[in-house]
């Protein structure tokens, strides 16, 4: 295959592929920082074959990345009969990362180090009682997003300059909007294409380059337990987010990103209950933990006055199952858990059946609240309503992440695009080059 070199940048043009010598190096330093993230303390012999990179590209880059400050030595391991060899990790404070949680009971922000290392946290309660456009108030949000990464900057003595990027999980679908960045649809919360990422970058205190990365709740968790959580090892997932409402983040690659789905919102009962979206009949309206405490009350069950959810969720399921063996169960909080369980194991029988994936996880304060228990009875309706062949092949289990699994997901965003670009800061990176047809050409008239 020909290659040219233009005089004046002195880049080389595939003509078939249109690549670069620049984009070969970043691919490379994508591949080795990955790996390293995920396998290291790794030596430069074990990085080529793990890698793929012949040993002189590994030297390459890995000199690249220590001159940048990205990659450390960490030891040395005994090679068979010759000297030690030399290990390399990622240099934990050569970059940082901020991930926020816009939740149903809060607002949480955490701080991390490169290597996914929690160095500050900063939570604001959001009302738990009222309109819930209230609680979700735009301004309010934006001002608990601004406190919260101040004070973890200031809680770790971290220069805002440092920051590879601020992600954010928020509940509803998000667009991209070339003139207001992530606009949020967020149907349940009375957001109406809030151009969320202006109104942040107009109230926080950051540097302009530092970039916004906002994505769907669910997406945000589903990429943290891919990465860290249940899901390692998987090559197909489906990723539960269970709280007041539920969503689902769908992963086809456990690398790369997943697609957030508006699972809660499938229709499960015909002119059914009234959902908090304003349509009948969806599966949040009977399988979220403000519907299910609601079906209580309804029932007779009463909930703990005044609590919120999270309390009156785990007073429901003291009074099904108490702790006590020789104290009788309340019929009516264990009849609405029974039936919230089938609904959702018909739910995740639409996961299977349309999605065919290798697990589903289910993640979020209440799925986890209720546990292997209820999640069990789940499993059992799920199979029941699946398709026999693609359910058998369905392993179903908890998120091992816990209830901040979100705002970790979150600060993956922007650690996914810094890898993707080799390890570059956003204002280090090189201007786009121009396209392979333009330079191939300007060699031509140079030559």
């Amino acid at each position: 295959m020909l290659q040219r070199t233009t005089s004046e940048t002195g880049t080389q043009v595939h003509a078939r592929s249109g690549r670069t010598v620049r984009d070969l190096r970043r691919e490379n330093r994508t591949a080795v920082l990955r790996r390293l993230y995920f396998d290291g303390p790794m030596s430069r012999l074990m990085l080529g074959p793990a890698t793929g990179l012949s040993s002189g590209s590994v030297s390459n880059v890995v000199a690249e990345l220590v001159a940048d400050g990205l990659v450390e030595e960490a030891g040395s391991v005994d090679s068979a009969g010759g000297r030690p060899r030399t290990l390399v990790r990622i240099t934990p404070a050569s970059g940082f990362m901020i991930g926020v949680d816009i939740g149903e009971t809060r607002v949480r922000i955490e701080l991390f180090d490169l290597t996914l290392t929690e160095l500050a946290r900063a939570e604001r309660p959001l009302a738990s009682s009222g309109p819930r456009t209230a609680r979700y108030d735009v301004d309010l949000v934006v001002d608990h997003v601004r406190e919260g990464i101040a004070e973890v900057l200031r809680i770790a003595e971290v220069p805002a300059g440092r920051l590879l990027g601020v992600g954010v999980g928020v509940p509803g679908i998000v667009a991209r909007d070339a003139g207001e960045g992530a606009v949020v649809h967020g149907q349940t919360i009375g957001w109406d294409a809030v151009p969320f990422e202006r109104l942040l970058r107009a109230a926080v205190e950051l540097p302009e380059e530092v970039p916004y990365w906002i994505d769907n709740g669910a997406k945000t968790l589903g990429q943290a337990e891919m990465w860290f959580g249940a899901g390692r090892g998987a090559r197909s997932a489906v990723v539960v987010l269970f709280g007041s409402g539920v969503g689902a983040c769908v992963v086809t690659d456990p690398l790369g990103p997943g697609r957030a789905v508006e699972w809660g919102h499938l229709t499960v009962r015909v002119r059914g209950r009234r959902c908090r979206c304003g349509a009948r009949g969806c599966l949040e309206a009977y399988a979220g933990a403000e519907a299910l405490l609601e079906r209580w009350r309804e029932a007779g069950g009463v909930p703990p006055s005044g609590a919120d959810e999270e309390t009156a969720l785990t007073a429901m399921l003291a009074a099904a199952y108490p702790a006590d063996p020789q104290a009788a169960p309340d019929v009516t909080a264990l009849t609405v858990l029974e039936e919230t369980a089938e609904y959702l194991g018909a739910g995740f029988a639409d996961l299977i059946n349309l999605f065919q994936p290798e697990r589903i996880l289910v993640g979020g304060w209440a799925g986890l609240q209720l546990g292997t228990r209820f999640l069990a009875t789940v499993t059992g309706y799920a199979k029941d309503y699946a398709l026999t062949y693609p359910a058998s092949r369905t392993q179903m289990g908890l998120g091992t992440l816990g209830p901040e699994a979100v705002t970790v997901g979150a600060a993956l965003l922007p650690l996914v695009d810094f890898f993707a670009q080799g390890g570059r800061r956003p204002e280090t990176r090189p201007t786009a080059p121009a396209p392979a047809w333009q330079s191939a050409l300007q060699d031509r008239v140079s030559t």
